[in-house]
């Protein structure tokens, strides 16, 4: 197919004239969405905020994400919640943490059923707090103990040390009494540091004092996907790929759609182009049995990738083309014999078209139509035929279709004269109907052997 395959247009033309597949389509897609819905139980999920006092740095609040969510913590609230036939290593599958503004780690739970999940959030946030309050308090408690133990004993040496200074320092009128007591002011400052740091020394870090605020909010809605999302997707994901199956298809489509081209896989020489004017309701394919009747219910009996209708001029136009076409057969006949009209079974512009280049024709030369099926084309012997003559409409059929019935008018021994493609246009308007219908007498006035000498249509 050409480049109008990926246009819009053509995604239009697909729904209009695909409607109805497409619906049912949609319908199949969506029951297909419900029946997944039923395989996946619908689940709920909550959270919990635990609130993390003091500054943190960001790979911190990472650390305690993957604390919180850790096999321990769960292990744990798995055993509080004793829920039958469900331990840790699937809790962990519906755990999940995550880090807020302001120091907040967000544990979300899901379960089954509103309460459960509220319960799961809430149980593991409080071993989250229990066992990180536990690893901090381990981790800083040896170093909050060896800290004050070093100033006390830096208090007492100090205070040794100015006691004897204090005893040698005498009465303070030397320069060394001077020495002496600004060392032991020193001293005295240094002390008094001393002291501030073991005051500031807390043997618990203030990180450890985690706060879970307050209990999880029991969920009033399913968790994604739920069973309208899954519905929705599966009408959507039909949708889709039926709109995309009928752009590939029309892509891959070995149809013919120019007149040379048609006229090369025939072997024959291309005579012109005619219009037919095209019908408010086209005529369905013949066809019987529950496989036709689904196809017409469906709208899948018509085809959708060929073009709208262009705009005809008038029908003294449409019959001038008709015109040159019989003009050319004359020159081709060496007599007024008959000629053969081969017309594809199905194609109903091409039938049209056949009868009204016959009324054209006025049996000058002689013009008898047949039906070939293009499956298994089949042409009548040749009895006093000057040769066949194939008219086509544009765009129907591939070009093996083509040669197999160029060979069925070989076997039956008739030569392709020629080809003439059929198109379909859309009618005049009513208001210039009384125009045609002049240039259509006027036209009639004009002698076929001057209208010979035009070009092709």
């Amino acid at each position: 197919m050409s480049d109008d395959t990926i246009r819009l247009v053509t995604v239009g033309r697909i729904i209009r004239r695909r409607g109805r597949l497409l619906v049912v389509l949609a319908l199949l897609g969506a029951l297909v969405g419900y029946g997944a819905s039923l395989l996946f139980p619908p689940r709920y999920t909550t959270s919990a905020s635990v609130l993390l006092p003091g500054a943190w740095e960001e790979r911190e609040l990472l650390t305690q994400q993957e604390i919180a969510t850790s096999s321990v913590v769960v292990d744990r609230a798995a055993a509080e919640l004793r829920w039958a036939g469900v331990g840790g290593g699937e809790l962990r599958d519906r755990v999940s943490a995550g880090a807020a503004d302001g120091n907040i780690i967000k544990i979300s739970g899901t379960a089954e059923t509103p309460e459960r999940a509220q319960q799961l959030a809430d149980q593991v946030a409080r071993q989250f707090v229990a066992y990180a309050a536990r690893v901090l308090g381990d981790g800083a408690g040896s170093a909050a103990a060896s800290r004050p133990e070093a100033l006390r004993q830096l208090v007492v040496k100090t205070s040794r040390r100015i006691n004897e200074l204090a005893d040698g320092a005498g009465s303070g009128q030397s320069v060394e009494s001077v020495q002496t007591r600004t060392e032991l002011a020193k001293l005295r400052t240094a002390l008094q540091e001393a002291v501030d740091e073991l005051d500031k020394a807390d043997p618990a870090t203030h990180k450890a004092d985690m706060v879970v605020m307050g209990p999880a909010a029991r969920p009033t809605g399913e968790a994604p996907p739920t069973r309208t999302q899954l519905v929705g997707a599966g009408a959507l994901l039909f949708l889709l790929l039926a709109v995309i199956a009928h752009l590939a298809a029309a892509r891959m489509s070995r149809r013919l759609r120019t007149g040379p081209e048609i006229a090369s896989a025939l072997g024959a020489t291309l005579l012109g182009a005619v219009d037919v004017p095209a019908e408010r309701r086209a005529r369905r394919p013949r066809g019987r049995g529950p496989g036709a009747w689904v196809r017409r219910l469906l709208g899948v009996d018509v085809r959708w990738d060929t073009p709208a209708p262009r705009a005809a001029g008038d029908e003294a136009g449409r019959r001038i083309r008709y015109r040159r076409v019989c003009a050319r057969l004359r020159d081709r006949l060496p007599s007024s014999r008959e000629l053969l009209v081969v017309v594809p079974d199905g194609d109903e512009v091409a039938g049209r078209a056949a009868g009204q280049l016959v009324a054209e024709a006025e049996g000058d030369p002689r013009l008898r139509v047949v039906e070939v099926s293009v499956a298994r084309p089949m042409v009548p012997d040749r009895d006093d035929e000057a040769g066949a003559l194939v008219v086509l409409g544009a765009g129907d059929w591939t070009a093996a279709e083509l040669t197999g019935v160029a060979e069925a008018c070989a076997d039956a021994g008739h030569d392709v004269v020629g080809v003439v493609v059929a198109g379909t246009v859309r009618a005049v308007a009513a208001r210039s109907a009384g125009r045609s219908r002049s240039r259509a007498a006027a036209a009639s006035a004009v002698p076929v052997g001057n209208e010979a000498t035009g070009g092709a249509g």
